[in-house]
């Protein structure tokens, strides 16, 4: 049994495959703390966008981002209403503008900067001192938290997760054809694996899970099940 009964788990994967969904609800169910890092690096994203640091060819101002990275600020709050995490930039709300097209066609260039994944890094790595967290990511379970108790890699096919992301785009009243979100899923799929700087892979170690078939609910419970069989290790 592990000291305080606490472990820290770390969910890595591709993109638009469940990782957050699956990480918030173990954490809901275990009362532990959920920390997006994707939406870290989304709000590093928007920032970029927000102060002119993005061109028109979608071309990032890496030294005037490098030289204002101390002016982010990227805090994760409690809604009571809905009883999840937010994501807070310079003490602003930003929870929907960072999952619009606009972010998810640049974030994967903008989190594969050494700089702002090294600043990122740090910060996450403080938040898992105390352990009894769950945090989802690209490389949570081999760059942050290479020693995590519980690390699961997550995937499923292209075409699924750019289903899954088109249909969350529409309940949020966002209209982007079906075709530009499958190519937003591939590119970012070819440059998470082929950055320089942590590039996503399973750690040697992680519990591989291909989701492509399981409802919400199945991989709730599988993933419930890993939890407790690492906590009683």
């Amino acid at each position: 049994m592990k000291p305080n009964n606490k472990i820290v788990i770390a969910v890595d994967g591709h993109s638009s495959c469940g990782k957050s969904t699956m990480a918030k609800a173990l954490a809901q169910r275990t009362g532990y703390i959920y920390i997006d890092s994707g939406a870290m690096y989304r709000a590093v994203t928007l920032f970029c966008i927000e102060n002119g640091l993005v061109d028109e060819q979608q071309h990032i101002d890496e030294a005037g981002l490098k030289a204002r990275m101390n002016e982010i600020c990227i805090e994760f709050r409690n809604n009571p209403e809905t009883g999840g995490n937010e994501t807070w930039l310079n003490g602003r709300n930003v929870e929907q503008q960072i999952r619009n097209m606009e972010v998810s066609n640049l974030v994967s260039p903008v989190s594969a900067l050494k700089f702002v994944r090294t600043a990122m890094t740090a910060q996450q790595q403080s938040m898992g001192r105390q352990k009894g967290i769950v945090m989802d990511g690209r490389d949570i379970g081999t760059t942050v938290f290479p020693d995590a108790e519980l690390k699961i890699f997550v995937t499923a096919s292209a075409e699924t997760r750019a289903k899954r992301r088109w249909d969350e785009l529409k309940l949020k009243g966002q209209e982007t054809p079906y075709e530009a979100v499958l190519e937003n899923v591939r590119n970012r799929d070819y440059i998470d694996q082929n950055r320089a700087e942590s590039p996503l892979r399973k750690a040697d170690d992680a519990i591989l899970l291909d989701n492509s078939a399981l409802t919400p609910e199945e991989q709730n419970d599988w993933l419930y099940q890993q939890f407790l069989k690492a906590l009683s290790k």
